[in-house]
Formats: structure tokens, C-alpha cells, sequence
């Protein structure tokens, strides 16, 4: 069956449009288009906004705001994104980055979503149609809203405290047995003062890993001063089992990779 395209200037009328049996917002086209070519019989429309909005980046003062239809290619050749590079490169390989925006990413199921647990890290918040929320309460609630995102908001992250890993099998652009983003800051002593650390394929979403976060205040960033974190880093989670690997494998390589990580 064909899928019929509908266009709107405005994201109101997009959002009016999608109330529509049958309709998903088309943003890349790399999940929904897929869906619907491998026979999800659920998709029935499309709905997509031109608004220019949704296509810009806007740097300022240490403040960034993309709009949800920028791609990860255009995230990751960006100048004062480049800190972001290297997790735009973990989405898939070039052809799939001209098209993926980020947008659609918020909504990309395990094992997929690298950026977004780049996002989660950074503390971002999600724009809609309906309002603005932190990202958290967002991937929450993410499978039953029908709001479109109109763009994801955050600070650009001190030099040198955002770190971000990809673990595939297959490279280079295989899909994640796991990703982690982590986001620190470290008093003059040499001890870290904030922590943030987000987790890809240890749930179904991107998730936080709140109890390594707590563990890894005060200490420092030696294989002694993060052990309690990679002890603490697989507390409430719940990892997928997939083709790639199984929930028990990915759960035994978290602190492995999470301890390379942090070290550096």
C-alpha cells in the first residue's frame, strides 16, 4: 500500500494533521520509512513540517539549541559542536547521518539512539509542540505522546568533560552493544564535583545511571577512586537481549567499558 505525504509550513498544522489514524510524523525517514517498507501495517501516513525552524542551530553564550530536523552530519561537521563529533559519528555510517536528524533519534528504540544518551549526559531538554521538558521526563513518556519535537535545547559542557564511547562488533558502524556519555566536572583538587552518566542499551531507552553518578563524588579519576562507580554502575539496569547480544553479556561489559571510559 502507498503512504500518502502531507507537508505543512507550520508545525501546528503538522501537529493538527496527526490526529489522523494512521499517521507518523516524517522527520529522516530512517525509522518510520523503515517500518513501514519491512510491513508495519500500522503506518498508514505521513506527516512532516517545513518550517525552517526545525532545520536551525543557534550557538550562543555557551547555550546551544538545535532544531529537531538537523541531521547528525550537520550536528557533527558544526564548529562549536565538535565536542559532539564523535558521537554523531555513532549513528550509523554517512548515508544514514545526511538523513537521521535528531529529532528522530529521541524516538529510536535499543539497540539505536546513541546520540540521545549524549544528550541525556548533557542535561538537554526537548521542546514540542505542547511545551518543554528535561529529556528524562521525555524518554519517558516518549511512546505515548503524539507531540512533534520541535527542537532539544542544552550548555555546551566544559572542555574536556564530555566523554562519549560506542561499543559494536562491527565497525564502523555497527550496531551498539552498549554507548555511554559522560559528563564531569572536577574541583581544583582533582576530585570530581559533578557527575552525569548516561547508559544506551542497558534499558529500553536511554537511562542514567544515578547510583555510579552518586559513587564517583569526591573521587578521583584513578582505577581506586572509580571502583565503587563500575560496582555501582549496573544498579536498576535492564538490558536488552538482541542478535547483537544478550542482556547478560551487556550487563558484564558496562563496567569494562565505563571504567575505560573514565580513565580516559
Amino acid at each position: 500500500m502507498a503512504l500518502a505525504l502531507q507537508s505543512f509550513a507550520t508545525v501546528k498544522d503538522a501537529s493538527a494533521a496527526l490526529e489522523a489514524s494512521g499517521t507518523r510524523y516524517l522527520g529522516g525517514g530512517t525509522l518510520v520509512v523503515r517500518a513501514a517498507n519491512e510491513g508495519d501495517v500500522s503506518v498508514s501516513g505521513l506527516v512532516k513540517s517545513t518550517d525552517p525552524a526545525l532545520s536551525a542551530i543557534a550557538v550562543s553564550g555557551g547555550t546551544v539549541r538545535i532544531g529537531a530536523s538537523v541531521t547528525m552530519a550537520a550536528i557533527g561537521r558544526h564548529p562549536e559542536l565538535d565536542q559532539l563529533a564523535k558521537a554523531t559519528r555513532a549513528v550509523g555510517g554517512p548515508a544514514i547521518r545526511n538523513m537521521a536528524t535528531i529529532g528522530g533519534n529521541l524516538f529510536a528504540p535499543a539497540p539505536y539512539g546513541d546520540f540521545t544518551v549524549a544528550l541525556l549526559a548533557l542535561d538537554a531538554t526537548v521542546a514540542t509542540n505542547d511545551g518543554e521538558r528535561p529529556i528524562e521526563t521525555f524518554l519517558a513518556a516518549r511512546d505515548d505522546s503524539r507531540a512533534i519535537v520541535t527542537s532539544v535545547g542544552f550548555t555546551l559542557p566544559k572542555p574536556d568533560s564530555f566523554r562519549f564511547l560506542k561499543v559494536s562488533r562491527v565497525k564502523p558502524k555497527g550496531v551498539s552493544v552498549l554507548s555511554i556519555a559522560v559528563v564531569l566536572e572536577q574541583a581544583e583538587d582533582g576530585t570530581v564535583s559533578s557527575a552525569r552518566v548516561a547508559l544506551g542499551c542497558m534499558a529500553d531507552r536511554p537511562m542514567r545511571a544515578k547510583a555510579a553518578e552518586k559513587a564517583l563524588l569526591g573521587r578521583t579519576l584513578d582505577p581506586d577512586g572509580i571502583a565503587p562507580a563500575l560496582a555501582a554502575a549496573a544498579e536498576g539496569i535492564s538490558p536488552i537481549t538482541d542478535p547483537i547480544a544478550s542482556a547478560w553479556y551487556r550487563a558484564e561489559v558496562l563496567p569494562v567499558h565505563l571504567g575505560r571510559l573514565l580513565l580516559g
